[in-house]
């Protein structure tokens, strides 16, 4: 499926979320906020015991069929949830450590503790191989009286060895529920964690780095609501996205991804001059901004969209939202164009 939510045999899957969102259509939604504990439970992500174990492989020899060890590799296992049966996650190094589901939410549960943050949604994506967990802090910013934005921690696992664990400080627009990760080169607005024997240590420091948050949220109030003061024409709008997205050049670029790249300048135009989301807020720098965030959270094209039906690309795109570094970089790339300073 494209959202890659984990599903069981019995129906369920392994995700909960405090309200109607994204993925609204799997798991367990409560009509109120919910605990690690809960996450643990309704999401399914409770009892997975990670661990690694030594790889083997088998090939024949002359006397027949043999196993051999696979030398400075080794499988990350779990114990899955519903069959209660291990079940490979990846492949990893020898210094590889996993960290735990609990450990997950019980560094999440210090940040609810200490500035009153609530748990959003929990989920486990690609068949156990990523986890994510999200908070929403307390503090509700207003940009001169005329756009909400919540902030959000996110944080993410993989138990296969793709990525670090990480917790990323990100700005929700509630008008469209469009998850950004705009950061500022002066805010630190992440954390990463190594899966490596330190790592439980580290997950301690992330707690003091989290403290960052408000200095993080003052300075994107501060410079949102500047370039929501500051006028954008179309030229220099048409200008900025001509730097972040240039036209393909090259022997090896084709007819179709000219058109391609023709459209997404056409559409991202669109976005900025009428998005019903940017009522009242036309014309203005951070309208330029918000137009390249919707884009790639509600507009841009994904494998299989045309295929099978807006429903799936939906699903994709959230999934993507959540997960892709990739749309972190084109979103932080983007702030920093359109924002009066860098």
């Amino acid at each position: 499926m494209a959202h890659n939510i984990e599903r069981f045999t019995d129906g369920s899957a392994a995700f909960i979320s405090a309200r109607k969102d994204a993925w609204h259509r799997l798991g367990t939604v409560t009509t109120d906020t919910f605990t690690a504990a809960e996450a643990m439970d309704k999401a399914r992500l409770g009892g997975w015991n990670v661990r690694t174990t030594s790889l083997s492989t088998t090939t024949d020899s002359p006397n027949g069929p043999v196993t051999v060890p696979v030398l400075g590799s080794y499988a990350t296992v779990r114990t899955h949830p519903e069959t209660g049966v291990p079940e490979p996650l990846g492949v990893v190094g020898p210094g590889y450590m996993p960290v735990q589901n609990e450990e997950h939410c019980d560094l999440l549960d210090a940040v609810v503790g200490e500035s009153g943050a609530h748990f959003e949604t929990a989920g486990s994506l690609n068949g156990g191989r990523q986890v994510f967990v999200t908070l929403k802090l307390p503090r509700t910013m207003k940009f001169q009286g005329r756009d909400h934005l919540d902030l959000y921690v996110a944080a993410l696992n993989s138990h296969d060895g793709s990525s670090a664990f990480r917790l990323i400080v990100t700005p929700v627009r509630i008008v469209c529920a469009n998850t950004q990760a705009a950061a500022l080169s002066r805010a630190r607005a992440s954390f990463a964690i190594r899966h490596t024997s330190g790592a439980q240590g580290r997950i301690l420091a992330a707690r003091e780095a989290l403290n960052l948050t408000w200095q993080y949220a003052d300075a994107f109030e501060a410079e949102a609501a500047a370039m929501i003061e500051a006028e954008l024409d179309r030229e220099e709008f048409n200008n900025i996205i001509g730097r972040l997205y240039p036209e393909p050049k090259g022997p090896k670029v084709t007819e179709q991804m000219k058109r391609t790249h023709s459209r997404k300048l056409s559409a991202l135009g669109d976005l900025f001059a009428s998005s019903p989301t940017l009522q009242g807020l036309h014309g203005t720098r951070w309208a330029g901004y918000q137009a390249v965030t919707e884009y790639l959270d509600h507009v841009a094209p994904v494998k299989g969209g045309k295929k099978y039906g807006e429903t799936y690309a939906a699903n994709a795109r959230a999934l993507r939202t959540v997960t892709s570094s990739t749309l972190v970089t084109q979103k932080h790339d983007a702030f920093r164009a359109f924002a009066l300073t860098s």
